[in-house]
């Protein structure tokens, strides 16, 4: 973290302060119209920069490996601000499928103004191909947050920088402990800051990290301008968990493991989709990656039916039914919807947010839930998944 030596830095405060106000008066007005005409490097308007936020964007970049960062609203205003903000009309768009929904609808409104945009299934067979002449930007997340799918950050980026083209990646899922995108070769970083980093289930944020100067075309084209900016009292909550990040995302990945062996020797199981059991072409990308695994993860129930989807999720009790993940608490939805392939197209998956709580009694809540399977009739023989050393 480092400690606090801001404006108003007294000698033996182990916390920086919390500057909750609107604006910042000056001197003189000749002095105003100085810091105003550079609002990106002084504080004139919190809607701007504030000492708070800009405390923790120093510790978001360095954490990162970045030069700048910017905090937002939520996470998506920090997306919002980096394709609204960075985008024109005319431009082209490649989004691996692997996204978060809200990011490709978001895409979907931006055709209004001239923005257009491919999603690629196969990112390191297709990107190439899909390139135009008016592509802008190439924006991934690894892994996904359904279906845990990784993507070659490096393949990816040097196919970018080879044709000009700015690269985004949504490095949420790991955190900067776990995983490097801009030693990769990525210009921007995104995070939502509402997850592991914030850390407590109480602060909605959003980060987006990068070099220096684009990160300064961000400010005043995404950030200020349309306002999504994170508060005071939001930046000192997102500070508080920094703190102690490290530890828990030990601790998240120690559980997650648990319960991923335990996934993967369950008979009811068909299939588990998280970096550490994954065993196909993207095992060498995983290694040279990844130094760690955060608590994120999903599942595949067999005779995944709606009806036994939600069988399964009401009978747990220590996981919560709820949407984010990344907190202390641990939590579980699917996005079974229906028994329809085309609105449900994953039969069977549930999603666990593998949180603090005792391992044990997260493998035990898991036991009871699949023992209430049993119910229907549905036996089959006990296999084992392969297994992946950590």
């Amino acid at each position: 973290m480092g400690a606090w030596d801001g404006p108003g830095a007294e000698p033996g405060a182990v916390a920086p302060p919390i500057y909750q106000t609107s604006l910042f008066t000056k001197p003189s007005f000749a002095e105003f119209v100085r810091q105003q005409a550079a609002e990106h490097e002084n504080f004139v308007y919190s809607r701007g920069t504030n000492p708070t936020v800009a405390f923790l964007e120093e510790r978001l970049a360095l954490l990162e490996g970045g030069e700048a960062a910017k905090c937002f609203a939520s996470g998506m205003g920090a997306i919002s601000a980096v394709l609204a903000g960075l985008l024109r009309g005319g431009d082209h768009v490649l989004f691996v499928n692997s996204v978060y929904g809200p990011t490709t609808e978001l895409a979907q409104h931006l055709e209004r103004f001239g923005v257009e945009h491919t999603v690629l299934t196969d990112p390191a067979a297709d990107a190439e191909e899909h390139i135009r002449e008016n592509t802008a930007l190439i924006y991934v997340e690894s892994p996904g947050t359904m279906l845990m799918k990784v993507v070659d950050i490096r393949e990816l980026t040097a196919v970018a920088r080879r044709r000009g083209i700015r690269t985004v990646m949504d490095n949420t899922w790991s955190t900067p402990l776990f995983q490097k995108p801009l030693a990769a070769g990525v210009d921007l970083v995104v995070h939502s800051l509402t997850k592991y980093i914030g850390g407590h289930s109480d602060v909605i944020g959003g980060a987006v990290i990068g070099s220096r100067d684009v990160l300064r075309e961000l400010f005043y084209q995404g950030h200020q301008l349309f306002g999504a900016v994170m508060s005071a009292m939001e930046a000192s909550l997102v500070l508080r968990g920094l703190r102690t990040l490290p530890v828990r995302m030990e601790q998240h990945q120690r559980n997650a493991l648990s319960v991923l062996d335990h996934l993967r020797a369950h008979p009811e199981v068909v299939a588990v989709h998280h970096p550490y059991v994954d065993h196909g072409p993207d095992e060498d990308v995983i290694t040279s990656q990844f130094s760690g695994f955060s608590g994120l993860l999903s599942f595949e129930l067999r005779e995944g039916t709606f009806a036994r989807v939600s069988r399964f999720i009401d009978a747990l009790s220590l996981f919560r039914i709820g949407p984010s993940w990344g907190g202390y608490e641990s939590l579980v939805t699917s996005p079974v919807r229906s028994d329809d392939p085309v609105s449900s197209p994953w039969p069977g998956l549930i999603r666990l947010s593998v949180g603090l709580e005792g391992a044990q009694s997260q493998l035990e809540d898991l036991d009871r839930a699949f023992a209430s399977l049993a119910a229907d009739g549905v036996h089959t023989p006990r296999t084992l998944l392969p297994e992946r050393t950590p």
